[in-house]
């Protein structure tokens, strides 16, 4: 890469002595790897020692055509990044005595037993294992957002397979399971857990639900084409035949899950963003979701850590592996939390976390005391790993060794 392509984009922030190949790696993301704006942070052990951003805010330029930069609290949508956020709720829930992973679903949500689902276990929903990834009669937008339509039919619809025997990603439902376990257990919805008991004591620019206060800082996220290798870092920028297939069949496990929305609903739309919808509408800087990862495994700022020991052990002991029936990949889940592996590499073989379709990651790894968070506007396609997540994670890895 040349130092003229990477001069184009100004890169700001800070990073500790020691972690200068993180900036490098995020420098030659905007010179070979497609991105528009984009953000990284890293904590390790508890104190932040990267924290950077650069390019533009809106990936597709802002509506009046200006370029207007991706500044220090610039947030982004981040998809299914937004699942790793939601999975501390139960797991909180548990730790403290409120939830029972091992009890049934309906024991928390009578309506849920219809359709043969009694024996559908919490941890079922936690680990893609209860069956339901698909909707027979897909929602409307209007109708996923409106914090009633989506529960009531994940609670009528027959599971795909017999619950807790295989496990298929819950790309869109797994908003509706959660959201309505939450609520049916604790009063609040999830986003008002979120807010309540963990953005706001850590200080947290994290939200399922935006706020209207905070739509003005968030960026618009757009298509970009994938790098071609060997800047891929690695990874397949084409998917294998028969996935590519399962997504181009409308008719397959795979497009009916993520199709469980119908249209597609706008995800640059404010009515999106302050959904509460915690498969995919969360909103975050990388310094909030790498704050986070790191409180659930370490103290921060005085905070004690989020997570006991053993409420970190289920976090990342796997529960799900091998083909996934939705995506068609080999994936690994603990409770709530995708695990390291080929599909979805991580910091290290114990790390935790979850990616977002089309870029952002977030995860942890305990053993080096690393929380990472990366968050973009340009949607490149892939589900479970990004090049330029990948690039970034292969950075800090070479950092802490």
């Amino acid at each position: 890469m040349s130092g003229k392509r990477e001069s184009v984009v100004d890169v700001q922030g800070t990073v500790e002595y020691g972690f200068e190949p993180v900036r490098d790696a995020f420098m030659a993301n905007f010179a070979r790897r497609g991105e528009r704006g984009a953000a990284v942070a890293v904590y390790r052990h508890g104190r932040k020692v990267v924290d950077l951003w650069g390019g533009t805010k809106d990936g597709d330029g802002a509506p009046d055509g200006t370029a207007a930069p991706w500044e220090a609290g610039t947030a982004q949508v981040i998809r299914s990044a937004t699942k790793g956020i939601a999975a501390v709720v139960p797991l909180l829930l548990h730790q403290r005595g409120q939830l029972d992973l091992d009890a049934p679903v309906g024991t928390y949500w009578p309506e849920f037993k219809a359709a043969g689902k009694e024996r559908v276990l919490v941890r079922h929903l936690l680990s893609h294992r209860a069956g339901l990834p698909v909707l027979d009669t897909p929602l409307t937008p209007a109708q996923a957002l409106d914090g009633t339509s989506g529960p009531t039919a994940v609670a009528a619809q027959a599971p795909a397979w017999e619950p807790g025997t295989d496990h298929g990603y819950h790309a869109q439902t797994y908003s509706w399971l959660l959201g309505e376990l939450v609520l049916r257990v604790t009063g609040r919805t999830l986003g008002t857990w979120v807010a309540e008991e963990i953005s706001g004591p850590l200080g947290l620019d994290l939200w399922i639900g935006l706020p209207d206060a905070e739509q003005s800082r968030v960026g618009r996220l757009a298509p970009v084409t994938p790098p071609a290798p060997p800047a891929a870092h690695g990874l397949r920028v084409r998917p294998k035949r028969t996935v590519a297939a399962a997504y181009e069949d409308p008719t397959s496990l795979t497009s009916r899950a993520f199709a469980a929305i119908s249209p597609g609903p706008d995800e640059n739309d404010p009515a999106f963003r302050a959904a509460e919808l915690p498969a995919s509408a969360g909103v975050a800087t990388a310094r909030a979701l790498a704050r986070c990862y790191a409180a659930l495994i370490g103290a921060v700022d005085g905070h004690p850590r989020l997570f006991a020991p053993a409420t970190l052990t289920l976090a990342r002991t796997e529960e799900s592996a091998g083909l996934d029936r939705t995506l068609l990949v080999s994936t690994r889940f603990g409770l709530g939390f995708m695990l390291h592996g080929p599909a979805s590499p991580l910091l290290s073989p114990g790390s935790f976390g979850h990616p977002g379709r089309g870029g952002a990651l977030a995860c942890a790894d305990p053993e080096t005391g690393v929380a990472f968070g990366y968050v973009t506007n340009g949607m490149q396609r892939n589900v479970t790993a990004d090049p330029r997540a990948q690039a970034l994670l292969g950075a800090v890895s070479h950092v802490v060794g």
